[in-house]
């Protein structure tokens, strides 16, 4: 039975993802893609300058993310390395991403035509706001190539029942003697003379 992932498609900010070192930039947006649309191959990204990349996504609430997909290009156009970098607002640039350590540096699995799962340490993404992915090190060393990039995890919401009313401890203090608890300990001592 194929069952849907808990995909976080509908976290993301589609409208401020954007890339580094891409042919098109406004293209990084294609990237992020419905869980129906994983396997399309239509629209993709290509590296512009060298084999490196950055794709930046910014997620509308924070979530815990438990795996990243990706559908990479084959043969020359794989990257062999990604780096993962998270909660950093304004996402990572080159000088930056290269004088930091990321979040975790990730072994890309080779001649996959279909989209693979890289799962993460729950513990180390559980609160995410946004992340910023680093492709490197392609088989031709000129052209990296992304079809596609995925989540999988829940949103971090934190509900409270809506008839419970919230209290606010203060505000019938005005009529209450103030008391000094640092007094009231040392008068509560017994001294041993």
């Amino acid at each position: 039975m194929n069952t849907r992932p808990s995909s976080t498609y509908a976290c993301h900010l589609e409208s401020s993802v954007h890339g580094l070192n891409l042919t098109v930039p406004e293209d990084a947006k294609e990237l992020i893609k419905s869980w129906d649309m994983r396997e399309n191959t239509s629209k993709f990204v290509d590296s512009g300058v060298d084999d490196q990349l950055i794709i930046n996504v910014p997620f509308t609430q924070n979530v815990r993310v438990k795996s990243v997909l990706l559908k990479l290009g084959r043969g020359e156009l794989s990257p062999q390395r990604l780096r993962l970098y998270v909660n950093r607002p304004s996402g990572v640039g080159f000088d930056e991403a290269e004088s930091i350590k990321p979040h975790l540096d990730i072994a890309l699995l080779q001649g996959q035509d279909t989209v693979s799962e890289y799962p993460l340490r729950v513990a180390a993404f559980s609160n995410v706001f946004s992340m910023s992915l680093f492709f490197s090190h392609s088989g031709g060393d000129e052209v990296t190539r992304v079809y596609y990039i995925g989540f999988k995890g829940d949103t971090r919401e934190y509900t409270r029942d809506q008839n419970t009313r919230m209290e606010v401890p203060a505000e019938n203090a005005a009529g209450e003697k103030l008391t000094d608890s640092i007094t009231e300990k040392t008068n509560s001592q017994v001294q041993i003379r």
